[in-house]
This record gives structure tokens, C-alpha cells and sequence, in this order.
């Protein structure tokens, strides 16, 4: 099998065996993107074209493409491991729990390992119904949490309406984000499995917590006989600054999720790290649910090369360097073009760039992907573009990136006056 066709032939078998309307829908966005070689944060379309990454495919690359450290790491575990058998005690799945209960708030135990960030937020919701013995949950409005079977029916309509999986009313109740009034409201007929919340609502355009807000959540749930289930796949693992996004809020979740950067971008793998009350079940059966590539071995390994590294404290110390440096570029552009770069939500290198325009983002996105980025528009809120810089980013890199940044909103600020 040949790896190294020609741009227009991949294009060409995407459209005819893989996905033909998001294929065709990229090319109308002016993203003619086919990836070839990549490297730390760059990398390259088929064509030659370089890219700086600071989407990193949800924060899968938070350690950057292709790490050397996690490639060599999985390189020596292929000498003796594999995928192992689901059904037995492993080594090396032992080690990885053990290394998840250390890293994560002292209210969780157990480790329930997946293939991918649906399937651990589907585990996540069974735990919560299997403790409360309830069927009900609620979610935010404009949320994500995967396509899997429960998760899509807690994420917004777009990903469920059309498989028919929105959920019925009664067990799957949605309120606004920040509105603690609506929470309440929700939770106070004390028949909710659970709250399930992303730390920072991503493809809503990363919108922050109100001051106080998660905690008072928690606190509802605590009142009411609910669990707390924080959404960190694309907040964890040091995105914000501490380990977890929740961290970062004070509030100690009854099940945590990640998935996505745990990965090292080189081995699919999540974790769904629950209480001892949330994961009871395992005593009464622990067949109850089973996943064949959930926890595989070489992947455990991975993941576990993976927490190490991010809790360096050298690491800890780069993320508040870019976050900072960056965010002061940032600001710089943003003054120069107050009339359409209009916003900067922000938590550690989570960042959101709000534009004065329905649709500003996707302008940016385009001008981005011109001059050597890629980023990407929020797909619930096409304001708000996702900027996502890696946690290893050095300096140089960072004024490589203000520097098209600030020449690509130039160009979709002068893009968009023309469309109005």
C-alpha cells in the first residue's frame, strides 16, 4: 500500500468511500487540507503547504505531533506488549489506574478505561445512573460530549437530531450555562442521575464559568442527590494551567472523564475515573460492561509517559509562559482591530478569540490557513474561533504565530467589511 498519492486523488476517494459531505463542505470553507508529515507543532498538507497547529485536534496534541519521548516509549513497549485480553488484571492497566488516582481530585478511586471520549462519557453516565438509581440527566444547552450512544443525547441537537438520538425530555434535560437559577430548577425534583458539565463549554467558543459557578453546581448536586461529572477531554491535562480544568474552580467531581491528549496523539485511549460510590457497581459485577480495546495495553503505556511529562514542573511552567505571552500579542492585535477582534476568553492555553461578525471566526479560520495556520471556527458559535497553542510552544514559535495572526485578522477584518 502506497502512503504517498497525489493530493487530488485522496480528495477525489474521500468524496467516493469515506465522507463525502464534510470533504466537500471543507473545500467550499476554503480549506483544501489533506495532512502529509508532521512534527512537534507543525505540520504539513500533501501539497508542500506548512501549518503552525494550535487546534491540535481538540488538544490531542497537547505534547505536540509525533512526541519523540512517547514514540520511543511506545517503540519499547511493542517489544513486549499488545492490545492484553479486556477481561483479566494487566500490569500495566493497574499501573495506569493507580497513576490516575494520584493524578486526579482525592474524591475519585477507580479508573474505568476506554478507546475514546464518547465511550468514557458513556461509562460515565451509567455509573451515575447505577449509584443514584435514577435515569435522568442534565447537561448544558450548546454542549458536547461525543457521538456515542448517551453522549450525543446530552450534547446539542446538531449531532443527535438527525440519527434520531436526541433523547426523550423526561431523562435528558438541558439548561443555559452560567444560569444557576435554571440548575436548580432542574435539579430540585431530585430525580437527576447527574449534572454533566465540560469545564469550558468548547465547541460553544469556550465560554467561562461564572465566578462561583461549578462550586454552586456541585453544591446543588450535593443538596439534591445528583453527582457531578466534569468533562476535562479537552480541558485536562494541564491545558489550564493545573491538571485538571476543575482544579482550577475548587470543586472535587464524583466522576471525571479524559480522553483526547492522554493519547499522546499516538495511541487512542480515556479514562473515566470515578468514586468509590460511582463505581460500586464493579463489586456487584464487574462484567457489567466491557470494553475489548478499552485500556489497551501499549496504550496504558502511552498514557502513562503522557501523565508524567505533563505534571514536570518545567511543563507547568512553559503553559503559564505561553498563556501570558500570548495572551499579551493578543491584545496587541486586538486594540489595533477593536472594530472587529472584539473579545479573548481565556483559561491557560484554552483560548477563544471573539469576532464582531455572525460568522467572524470562519474569516479568521481562512485567513489563518493562508498564512500558515490552523485553527479552527466553533462549530455551535462561528464568533468565536478555538486558539489552542500547544503546552511545549518555545518563544520562537510564539512570535511566529502572533505574527500571522495579527497579518491574517487584518486580512478577514477587510473580508468581512466587503461581505457586509
Amino acid at each position: 500500500m502506497s502512503y504517498f498519492i497525489e493530493k487530488e486523488a485522496v480528495l477525489d476517494k474521500s468524496i467516493k468511500y469515506w465522507n463525502p459531505g464534510k470533504t466537500i463542505q471543507w473545500q467550499k470553507d476554503g480549506v483544501d487540507l489533506v495532512m502529509g508529515k508532521r512534527e512537534g507543532y507543525t505540520f504539513f498538507d500533501l501539497d508542500g503547504k506548512q501549518l503552525m497547529d494550535v487546534h491540535l485536534n481538540g488538544g490531542t496534541y497537547n505534547l505536540g505531533h509525533r512526541n519523540p519521548e512517547i514514540i520511543s516509549t511506545l517503540t519499547e513497549a511493542m517489544k513486549d506488549f499488545d492490545i492484553g485480553n479486556h477481561h483479566f488484571p494487566s500490569l500495566v492497566r493497574a499501573q495506569l489506574a493507580e497513576a490516575l488516582n494520584k493524578a486526579t481530585p482525592d474524591s475519585l478511586k477507580y479508573s474505568i478505561l476506554s478507546s475514546g471520549g464518547g465511550e468514557a462519557i458513556d461509562v460515565a453516565l451509567k455509573c451515575a445512573r447505577y449509584a443514584t438509581k435514577r435515569t435522568k440527566i442534565i447537561s448544558i444547552e450548546n454542549g458536547y460530549h461525543g457521538h456515542t450512544g448517551l453522549a450525543v443525547s446530552v450534547g446539542n441537537e446538531r449531532y443527535s437530531k438527525l440519527f434520531l438520538s436526541n433523547g426523550n425530555e423526561k431523562d435528558f434535560v438541558q439548561v443555559p450555562f452560567n444560569d444557576l437559577e435554571a440548575m436548580e430548577q432542574a435539579l430540585s425534583k431530585e430525580d437527576a442521575a447527574c449534572v454533566i458539565i465540560e469545564t469550558i463549554p468548547a465547541t460553544y467558543g469556550f465560554p467561562l464559568p461564572e465566578e462561583g459557578y461549578l462550586a454552586a453546581v456541585k453544591k446543588l448536586c450535593e443538596k439534591y442527590g445528583s453527582l457531578y461529572i466534569a468533562d476535562e477531554v479537552q480541558t485536562g491535562l494541564m491545558r489550564t494551567g493545573e491538571m485538571w480544568g476543575i482544579d482550577v474552580y475548587g470543586v472535587k467531581p464524583d466522576i471525571l472523564v479524559t480522553s483526547k491528549g492522554l493519547s499522546g496523539g499516538i495511541y487512542p485511549i480515556a479514562a473515566t475515573v470515578v468514586s468509590e460510590q460511582a463505581g460500586k457497581w464493579m463489586m456487584e459485577d464487574g462484567f457489567a460492561h466491557i470494553s475489548t480495546f478499552g485500556g489497551a495495553e501499549l496504550g496504558c503505556i502511552v498514557a502513562m509517559k503522557v501523565l508524567e511529562i505533563t505534571q514536570r514542573d518545567e511543563v507547568k511552567q512553559n503553559v503559564r509562559f505561553v498563556s501570558s505571552y500570548i495572551r499579551e500579542g493578543l491584545e496587541k492585535i486586538k486594540s489595533e482591530n477593536a472594530d472587529f477582534f472584539v473579545g479573548i476568553r481565556q483559561l491557560g492555553v484554552v483560548m477563544g478569540l471573539e469576532f464582531n461578525h455572525p460568522e467572524g471566526a470562519k474569516f479568521v479560520m481562512q485567513s489563518l490557513y493562508e498564512n500558515g495556520v490552523w485553527a479552527i471556527y466553533s462549530m455551535l458559535n462561528p464568533r468565536i474561533l478555538q486558539f489552542k497553542p500547544g503546552l511545549l510552544c518555545d518563544k520562537a514559535y510564539c512570535d511566529e504565530l502572533l505574527n500571522r495572526v495579527e497579518a491574517s485578522v487584518k486580512s478577514a477584518s477587510a473580508a468581512c467589511k466587503i461581505t457586509n
